[in-house]
């Protein structure tokens, strides 16, 4: 009898066993890697609501290859090396298919050699600095030449600016940025003395310094603008510093590429009224698929929720995503990311998103004007799309190298002078 029960007991394991994996192999397994808590938890929460938003719209229309998508949801906590590990655990103990995350370049860093060693999937929705191409990233954010390069051509041909301020967070993302945009503003005649750089660190909360100095700056006769490249919720206390001592946009314009209508909303625009942002979207661009995605947003997330450009990059790339394993019949990494390139979809401008060998996006690129409710002003915008360039011709360094993942080539670092590639990334 003790026999017959143990053997019925372990039948039943067994059973419960068999049932959770073929359970596991009816759905398909998406990984959203965003920081819920910490630094940058004011920006990425958003767009892990925008990925669970997405894969119920698609379970919705009966999934994808017969299958339901389950959302892994995991919290790296604004701590870079923890995205690795978390990283880790989504691709070999959760066995997602795709991962859709990250915020900052540091955290992408952090990432990478995992999801190459692993041979996963991840999606970037953020713009960033470019210098980089992976077999295993799709990069939905702008690219330099997508954000900070026309964001600077449109203060100095529209404004007159002669001044700049470079004013970022110190990591990776905003110095190799402004390294790019230092040389840039030189190739256009700019003295190096016309240039201040200024870096800070995560959640700097002391702001009062810093502004005065950018205010001595620009009290020398010469138009100045700031460029931004502060991350998280040190933008908080810096909008306000510019507030408290009297900055205007007509004084000193500040043009933001980290700052959106999320990070709007927690403070009060009255005296940010007129600076401006760069983005390849914003929520009050007029198209009727935007319209739609803003009510099926706030219909998901609560109706005082706003959306942003990130959330768009996020939009489009899993759209993207769901197309290609449509197309390749398979959810394999390898087959996936080749049905990922050249393929299409709407972007939230009314225009269309298209994805390149280089496994960037060409995009539309918008300057954007804050106003008192919050929202922005399109003030100035491209005539079409500008494909993302994954390495800038104003570096010494990168200007021979072109990223291309289609044979013959299938390099993300090849240097078209010595037609050599000199590793997958860098």
């Amino acid at each position: 009898m003790k026999l017959k029960k143990l053997m019925t007991a372990t039948a039943a394991t067994v059973s419960i066993a068999l049932s959770a994996a073929v359970s596991a192999a009816e759905t398909i397994k998406v990984g959203v890697l965003h920081s819920l808590s910490g630094t940058m938890a004011i920006s990425e929460t958003t767009l892990k609501d925008t990925v669970l938003m997405m894969i119920d719209e698609q379970n919705k229309k009966g999934g994808l290859l017969g299958k339901q998508l389950e959302a892994v949801v995991v919290d790296p906590a604004s701590n870079w090396p923890l995205f690795a590990e978390k990283t880790r655990e989504l691709l070999t103990k959760d066995k997602v298919d795709v991962i859709f995350g990250c915020w900052t370049s540091v955290s992408r860093k952090s990432v990478l050699p995992v999801i190459e060693e692993l041979n996963g999937l991840l999606f970037y929705p953020v713009q960033y600095e470019g210098e980089e191409s992976s077999k295993n990233v799709f990069y939905t954010g702008a690219a330099p030449n997508q954000q900070a390069i026309p964001a600077v051509d449109y203060l100095m041909e529209e404004i007159g600016v002669e001044r700049w301020v470079l004013a970022g967070t110190d990591y990776v993302y905003p110095r190799t940025t402004n390294k790019i945009l230092e040389a840039y503003l030189k190739a256009k005649g700019v003295d190096e003395k016309d240039i201040m750089i200024n870096y800070t660190p995560f959640g700097h909360s002391d702001w009062q310094g810093i502004v005065s100095d950018i205010k001595k700056f620009g009290n020398e006769g010469k138009q100045t603008a700031v460029v931004s490249t502060v991350n998280g919720d040190a933008n908080v206390p810096f909008y306000k510093e510019l507030g408290n001592q009297g900055i205007s946009a007509e004084d000193i314009p500040v043009v933001a590429f980290s700052v959106g209508e999320e990070e709007l909303s927690g403070l009060d625009t009255a005296p940010l009224v007129g600076h401006l942002a760069a983005w390849n979207y914003f929520q009050s661009v007029e198209a009727d698929v935007n319209e739609e995605f803003i009510e099926q947003w706030k219909k998901f997330a609560g109706k005082d929720r706003v959306t942003n450009d990130p959330m768009e990059a996020t939009y489009i790339g899993f759209n993207m995503w769901t197309a290609a394993v449509e197309k390749a019949g398979t959810t394999d990494v390898d087959t996936v990311e080749q049905a990922m390139i050249g393929i299409t979809s709407p972007n939230l401008t009314g225009g269309t998103a298209v994805m390149n060998k280089n496994h960037h996006l060409s995009k539309p690129v918008l300057i954007g004007e804050i106003q008192e409710d919050g929202q922005f002003e399109v003030v100035w915008e491209t005539d079409g799309v500008v494909p993302g360039d994954a390495w800038s011709d104003y570096l010494p360094g990168s200007k021979d190298i072109v990223a291309d993942w289609v044979e013959p080539i299938k390099c993300g670092n090849f240097n078209a002078k010595t037609a050599k590639c000199s590793g997958q990334n860098f």
